[in-house]
């Protein structure tokens, strides 16, 4: 068996077990530990029981569970009833929760295995995965690069044939960054399109759970599953899912891509560039037609980011003071010393800052000055996507404007880590879908290529992104071979 047979297709049809498929990722896990792809794990033998049982059910003809065996890895900032979710915390080192989150609990109705819980940037803050209290995770295709942030233990997972899938969650390019840099699929739905129920919030108006996957078509097929209303998520849409995989065959010529020339600039690694522009041929020959757009703001994108996220932080994690749950730490018997020690002891060096920075700009005297601001950029930069909207289907772009670093290589400069988030943020900030998926290597190192919707509009990114997947043929290696 191949990391290629990962599939919800090959199992679906019998071509694989899912005794065949979690062997496999068991296996992998086993031999790949210096990855630090996990923080908690499922039993080895509780996850093969579960994929005979779960072969059996099929046999029989007990069961239609559209997951039924598939053997999956979830972010663990969501919450797994009975499990460790720990957000890569101190803080939450012991906590766990008594339910599922909306999502956790989809994917074990269909019939989901549970591997264990991703590793990530502590509470998904950062580009990298160096933020994680349980150590950096490191790339599958280099293990001296990072493999992208917050979700980097998810896109490592999947990259590496520790997991068939994943489950992750971006607020500002977490999905999406870390997929291109492992040469997977990422996802992130438009804001409202999947239940946020369960997730541990970093900064709620931007946050969103999405698929990590080996291909577009098992991309599809999961966020249709995992996506709908939920009155227990007060900013879930009550608006009908699309049956994603049925579309993706729709022709698309004559769809309209715009190019943002803005996204296209000397900041960009040229043979990034020199990927995207391949991908776009390709679709031409498609028929896909192509025009040039224009996003001013996208200079402003990512300080408008590092103010309202912050914001959202820090009054978010403000609950975390060592009473209710959590980690508690001594303080001679007084709160105040008590709450000091905990969050002291607790958070770690980017957490902090980004609380810090976040309580700054709500204080009396900065709220207009710079969160009153910030609001309005995203209501600038959410008009500014909306005219180009009016004008192409979809948008194309980078993902990252380089290749995966070193680790350590960023860690000293925390403004030069955020830049790496340039084209990704405003996506968060105006509340679009977007995909990343592979468009090639470079050094060894995979590319990505971003495909941006308009709001629910991911049937056709989905639509887009399968026909490229299809006519790139790039079949990558696998890095872990």
């Amino acid at each position: 068996m191949n990391k290629s047979d990962l599939t919800i297709d090959k199992l679906s049809k019998g071509e694989v077990s899912s005794l065949e498929m979690s062997s496999f990722c068991v296996e992998r896990m086993e031999k790949n530990e210096d990855l630090n792809v996990y923080i908690s794990r499922t039993p080895s033998e509780t996850i093969l029981a579960q994929a005979k049982e779960a072969d059996l059910a099929k046999e029989k003809g007990d069961s239609k569970g559209r997951l039924l065996g598939f053997p999956m890895a979830i972010k663990d900032n969501m919450c797994t009833e009975g499990v460790k979710t720990t957000c890569a915390s101190k803080i939450l080192g012991n906590f766990v929760p008594n339910y599922d989150a909306t999502v956790v609990k989809k994917i074990k109705a269909e019939g989901g295995i549970i591997l264990g819980k991703a590793n990530m940037d502590e509470f998904a803050m950062g580009s990298s995965n160096e933020n994680s209290a349980f150590g950096v995770v490191r790339n599958p295709w280099n293990k001296d690069c990072v493999p992208g942030g917050s979700s980097g233990g998810s896109a490592a997972a999947v990259a590496s044939g520790l997991a068939a899938a994943a489950l992750g969650s971006d607020t500002g390019g977490s999905i999406r960054q870390p997929a291109a840099f492992c040469g997977v699929v990422g996802m992130k739905p438009t804001y409202g399109r999947v239940s946020r129920f369960g997730l541990v919030a970093f900064a709620s108006s931007l946050d969103q759970i999405g698929p990590i996957t080996n291909n577009v078509r098992d991309n599809a097929k999961l966020l249709e599953i995992i996506s709908g209303h939920d009155p227990l998520d007060s900013t879930s849409v009550d608006i009908p899912v699309p049956p994603y995989e049925e579309l993706l065959e729709k022709d698309i010529g004559g769809l309209k891509i715009g190019i943002p020339i803005e996204y296209f600039s000397d900041a960009l690694n040229p043979q990034i560039k020199k990927g995207i522009e391949a991908s776009m041929d390709v679709l031409k020959r498609l028929g896909a037609e192509f025009t040039y757009v224009s996003l001013p703001t996208t200079e402003y994108a990512i300080p408008c980011y590092y103010v309202l996220a912050p914001a959202e932080a820090s009054s978010n994690l403000a609950r975390y003071d060592g009473v209710r749950y959590g980690v508690r730490r001594n303080g001679d018997s007084n709160l105040i010393n008590m709450y000091h020690e905990t969050r002291s002891q607790g958070f770690g060096k980017e957490v902090k800052r980004r609380i810090m920075l976040g309580t700054y700009t709500l204080s009396s005297g900065y709220y207009d000055a710079y969160y009153l601001k910030a609001l309005k950029t995203q209501k600038v930069i959410r008009e500014e996507f909306s005219e180009v909207f009016k004008k192409v289907d979809i948008i194309i772009s980078p993902v990252t404007p380089n290749l995966p670093f070193k680790i350590g290589e960023k860690t000293a400069d925390p403004l030069e880590m955020y830049l790496s988030d340039i084209y990704t943020v405003s996506v968060n900030l105006a509340g679009l879908p977007a995909i990343s998926m592979p468009c090639g290597l470079v050094d060894g190192l995979p590319i990505g290529v971003q495909l941006i919707g308009n709001h629910f509009k991911e049937d056709i990114i989905y639509r887009v992104a399968h026909q490229l997947e299809e006519a790139l043929s790039l079949n990558l290696p696998d890095p872990c071979k």
